[in-house]
């Protein structure tokens, strides 16, 4: 794009204002100026875009197709101009059309389509096989109001609705001629000796088109998010009867298809729309593959050759049936050949090792619901059975329970885990007898894009490392290594030091202005920040901060190493620990902040509804990363690599994708602590593990005295005592096993920081040897590993 002159894009927001919003620049607002530019941009990714989607039709390249039920895309705007390098240019038109770009780019909503780390990997996954020319297809939901919008009411959250959509959202295409109908409930008739689903529901899904842009355009990629409307608009008749609810019904069922992500599923009714939303997504994203590989004029026995579908999580699990249903019912294959085809198009991410998130669905609201699905996957099952005979404990259905990661392990020809640890977990415990009947389980450990988180989050780190080894680093990580002769040079790290701090103080200065409270930005800048989850331990880290708050009263003169906490995430609206939790962070906030004895040497801070854009405040401006999940239970996390890039070293344990950052980063640069996922198994095994980890720690009894006193809710002493009971005799995340380690390791945080030049080099090098995890990388992994595609750059 340095073909475009400023001349030129200044004519075009100019257009853009005056005839695609019609209005003058002198009554235009910030949205009008945001909208304005984002169509100027736009108008430059339109021509890859079509030339990207041009040659793949014309070579008949494979295509991936990636099925998500969450791709947190973030703001788009600046993206774009970084990928196209307009950046600068667009901020200098911006300014001599009178306007500020950082208060434009700003002015844009976070699009509300995810919740955490799933979500955002699904997004830089995206936009890395745009840069390294993956010809590819993301599929999701349009959610009309997302998760939910997070704030806090006498320290407790309160969820209300996104709102991203009630304003134009001008990076999308409407497809109306893209719609498919998607069938639910009914019953199964015999007709001519075959199995006929009759449908008692169906909605349209209707395609809505996002452009995803890579480095320097080259290539551009397609997000389609689907949005539900209903196959009639309403009942006249009844509506002339005065019975308007039940004539609004079908656009009723369909806008709630599409309103919110992971609604509440404590009901049956919740869990049934759970359902619903997932073979919405999966039935709509599998019609629209079909038809655009039948256009191509191919044979269906061929579509593994040109196709790969990759399941997200167990969300999209449903697709081995449903492509099944799609080839024998609407194509005529028979079944074993429709299940063989199947097979070798799937595969299967697995995220977790969590049994609660490994999706099991009552066989009576998946019959309900799903009537030919459930037929097809009893199917699969006596197939598996009579073929492989594993032992009796495994199979899809048992227990009145269909289980979707078996299913999507039997239905894919390769199942992934995210991390070298989590990958082996997956394999020895999870789907030990699967994997032992079908060796297919291989890693590809995860990654994240360092254009939006580098380049474009951190600035002014951005801007030293060009100065420091030169352009094309964004597109090559393993560059970032050419750094490692300079984090020995006093000037290099005063400048990284001048980088950090310059962040340091931008986020002072927010949180001054959103959260009340005045932080220094000379503090060490302690940021935990992930959806809220035991096993993520926020609860070990608010802990160890009331034990700092405690020594620091004892003995307030000491030279204490200042530290500002930062808390960031969101709890399901029905996990009542995780909300207690926050309500506790919270409190011992409104505490420690206002105690004069205390005064800059703690601060506790937690901006309500936590998102990408907040991420992309806080990473930079991190000193130290707390990545502290109980040993065997985080998949890979990618907030860990994203601090890592962006030089804060970790405090964290043996999990997840810590092991491949201690690895690459060193023992020497990385805080180390806890046990160890099999030393977690073991202690487990003793039942009154917490009780005995808690009786030898002074520092921890007096934690958890001063909470169940009421110190931190005055008002209510016996607030927390259910968490404290919890935490002596629930505590199966280990909290109280690994407080005093943890402890340790945050004395040993206080002296590496307080050695400037040794902190300085230990941050440094956590960005000179984070290029392993790009997501560049995990993608060529993917494409070499699993879905045999080729780059068509």
């Amino acid at each position: 794009m340095r073909d475009l002159s400023e001349p030129q894009l200044k004519q075009d927001i100019l257009r853009h204002l005056t005839y695609t919003l019609g209005k003058d620049a002198a009554h235009a607002s910030t949205y009008d100026w945001r909208m304005a530019l984002s169509f100027a941009i736009r108008d430059r990714i339109v021509e890859p875009w079509f030339a990207s989607t041009r040659k793949t039709w014309d070579t008949g390249h494979k295509r991936v197709y990636y099925l998500s039920m969450e791709f947190l895309i973030g703001r788009l705007l600046e993206d774009a101009t970084i990928n196209l390098g307009l950046r600068d240019m667009a901020e200098q038109v911006m300014a001599e059309l009178g306007q500020d770009f950082r208060t434009i780019v700003e002015d844009e909503p976070d699009a509300a389509l995810g919740n955490g780390g799933l979500g955002r990997l699904a997004a830089c996954f995206m936009e890395s096989m745009a840069t390294v020319g993956c010809p590819a297809y993301g599929y999701g939901i349009r959610y009309e109001h997302g998760l939910f919008r997070q704030r806090f009411e006498g320290g407790r959250q309160v969820e209300s609705p996104e709102d991203w959509l009630t304003q134009r959202h001008p990076w999308e295409f409407e497809r109306p001629e893209a719609a498919y109908t998607i069938p639910f409930k009914g019953h199964l008739e015999t007709r001519d000796g075959r199995d006929v689903w009759v449908p008692g529901e169906t909605v349209l899904a209707e395609a809505y088109d996002t452009p995803v842009i890579g480095w320097q355009g080259k290539w551009a990629n397609t997000l389609r998010l689907w949005g539900a409307k209903p196959t009639t608009l309403f009942d006249l008749d009844r509506f002339n009867r005065g019975d308007y609810a039940a004539a609004a019904a079908p656009e009723t069922l369909a806008r709630t298809l599409s309103r919110v992500l992971y609604p509440d599923d404590t009901t049956y009714q919740g869990k049934e729309l759970r359902l619903k939303q997932e073979f919405f997504l999966t039935s709509a994203a599998l019609q629209d593959i079909l038809r655009r590989f039948k256009a191509g004029g191919f044979m269906l026995r061929d579509l593994p050759k040109h196709v790969a579908i990759q399941m997200n999580d167990t969300h999209p699990a449903i697709a081995g049936p449903e492509l099944i249903r799609l080839l024998v019912d609407e194509n005529g294959m028979e079944f074993m050949e429709a299940m063989e085809v199947a097979r070798a198009c799937l595969g299967y991410t697995n995220h977790t090792l969590l049994p609660e998130a490994l999706e099991r669905w009552a066989t009576f609201t998946f019959g309900n619901v799903l009537p030919r699905h459930m037929q097809i996957i009893e199917r699969i099952d006596h197939w598996h059975r009579d073929t492989y005979h594993p032992p009796h404990w495994v199979g899809i259905v048992k227990h009145h329970e269909v289980r979707m990661g078996e299913l999507a392990f039997i239905m894919s020809h390769k199942v992934n885990g995210v991390s070298a640890l989590h990958s082996d977990l997956v394999k020895k415990n999870l789907f030990a007898e699967l994997d032992g009947l079908h060796p297919r389980i291989i890693n590809q450990t995860n990654g994240v894009t360092p254009r939006r988180w580098l380049k474009m989050c951190n600035r002014p780190l951005a801007g030293l490392i060009t100065d420091t080894i030169g352009e094309g680093w964004e597109a090559d990580l393993d560059r970032l290594r050419e750094l490692e002769p300079h984090a020995k040079k006093s000037a290099f790290l005063a400048d990284f030091d001048a980088a950090k701090r310059a962040n340091k103080v931008a986020l002072a200065g927010w949180i001054k202005e959103h959260c009340g409270v005045t932080v220094s930005a000379d503090a060490l800048f302690d940021v935990q920040v992930k959806r809220i989850h035991e096993y993520k331990r926020q609860l070990l880290n608010i802990l160890e901060t009331i034990a700092r708050y405690h020594d620091i009263k004892a003995d307030p003169k000491k030279d204490w190493v200042p530290r500002v906490k930062i808390f960031g995430g969101k709890a399901a609206p029905g996990y009542a620990v995780a909300k207690e939790i926050i309500h506790l962070i919270n409190d011992v906030a409104a505490v420690v902040n206002s105690d004069p004895d205390v005064g800059d040497r703690l601060k506790v801070v937690y901006p309500e509804n936590y998102n990408v854009s907040m991420a992309e405040r806080l990473i930079p401006a991190a000193d130290l990363s707390e990545q502290i999940s109980t040993a065997g239970k985080e998949a890979s996390g990618t907030g860990n690599m994203k601090f890592m890039m962006n030089g804060a070293p970790t405090i964290g344990t043996l999990d997840g994708a810590n092991v491949e950052i201690l690895q690459e980063v060193g023992d020497e640069n990385f805080f180390l602590f806890g046990l160890t996922a099999e030393e977690v198994m073991k202690r487990r095994q003793n039942p009154d593990h917490a009780r005995d980890a808690i009786t030898a720690s002074q520092p921890l009894q007096d934690v958890l005295q001063m909470i169940a006193e009421g110190r931190f809710s005055p008002s209510e002493p016996g607030r927390y005592h259910e968490l404290v009971h919890r935490v002596w005799h629930h505590d199966y995340f280990l909290v109280a096993s690994d407080f005093d380690a943890y402890r340790e390791a945050q004395a040993q945080v206080d002296t590496a920081y307080a050695d400037r030049k040794r902190w300085l080099r230990m941050a440094a090098l956590n960005t000179a040897r984070s290029g392993f995890f790009s997501s560049d990388r995990t993608i060529r992994g993917y494409m070499a590993d699993v879905w045999d595609v080729k780059s068509a750059l």
